[in-house]
């Protein structure tokens, strides 16, 4: 498989015609269904279905777009490695985490670097444990930010400074939003809207599922999520409340939503974390050092 037809079945799979990609791509459009027939070929499998005015991908062809998207994504970001080395400091890192507001921390050092090299670029990309941790490990970032609960075994790591607290978003109006704080039995029969990444079991300790005590699956989950935002759209509908990390939503007093921490305080750590053993671009290498120095004194 080459490169540029990866590219072109990227550009049809977008566009979801083959005259409107070979119009982004400047060919002509017998070329580009010669290639496309061709990649078909190679891999033994059909990956369009080609209707009388657009064309939709097989499970084949859904497969192919995912890892083509990922060998592009490679592709691209060695080829800026290389083109970063020179007497200049320059480059892109990539940066993976989840919503925490512990990444302040990370934006300081950004900050930082930009300051002093304007040519180092900062690509971040916003996902939960899983999602970050398989970029990781497929080498589509070089360091990643991760909430506890997490498994760290395959790490090197830094601890950032700092905690998130656990708690309840819930709206304004609710009865719970006359408590300080939320027990667990406040929680008993209530609708919940809880983090998928903050549920699941691990190798590791996980003080998220212990401060149920053991009683987590007898409460009424109604909803998970990965990322909250969308958790403050469904509390807003009156769907139900979501257990999640302070800082994350508006609570202002515009706002008709509300944060109550749980009782006893629950708290996670964060690490940046990156593959053992990686070799670093220099830019990536700076950010490193830039790290080490400011929280591994």
């Amino acid at each position: 498989m080459e490169i540029r037809v990866l590219k072109y079945f990227l550009t049809v799979a977008r566009e979801g015609t083959i005259t409107g990609a070979a119009n982004v791509l400047h060919l002509t459009q017998p070329t580009l269904s010669r290639q496309l027939m061709d990649l078909e070929k190679e891999l033994g499998h059909k990956l369009l279905i080609r209707g009388k005015h657009n064309v939709s991908l097989t499970q084949e062809g859904m497969i192919l777009r995912k890892r083509a998207e990922e060998i592009v994504d490679m592709v691209e970001k060695t080829e800026a490695e290389f083109q970063s080395i020179t007497d200049i400091l320059s480059g892109d890192i990539y940066i993976g985490g989840g919503e925490s507001d512990c990444m302040k921390y990370i934006a300081e050092i950004i900050k930082e670097i930009q300051t002093d090299y304007p040519d180092i670029k900062f690509h971040i990309h916003s996902g939960n444990a899983e999602d970050v941790t398989e970029r990781l490990d497929k080498g589509l970032l070089d360091f990643g930010v991760l909430i506890q609960p997490v498994d760290l075994s395959k790490y090197d790591n830094i601890p950032l400074p700092d905690k998130d607290v656990w708690g309840v978003i819930m709206r304004k109006d609710s009865l719970l939003a006359q408590k300080e704080y939320i027990e667990l039995e406040d929680l008993y029969g209530l609708p919940l809207i809880n983090s998928r990444q903050a549920m699941r079991k691990t190798s590791s300790k996980n003080q998220f599922i212990e401060w149920f005590h053991g009683e987590f699956e007898k409460l009424n989950t109604v909803a998970t999520i990965n990322l909250v935002y969308n958790a403050a759209v469904m509390v807003k509908a009156g769907i139900g409340y979501a257990i999640t990390l302070d800082k994350l939503v508006d609570v202002s007093q515009e706002s008709e939503l509300c944060f109550r921490p749980l009782k006893p305080r629950l708290e996670s750590g964060l690490d940046i974390v990156w593959k053992k053993y990686q070799v670093f671009s220099p830019a990536a290498a700076l950010f490193l050092n830039r790290l080490k120095e400011k929280f591994s004194g």
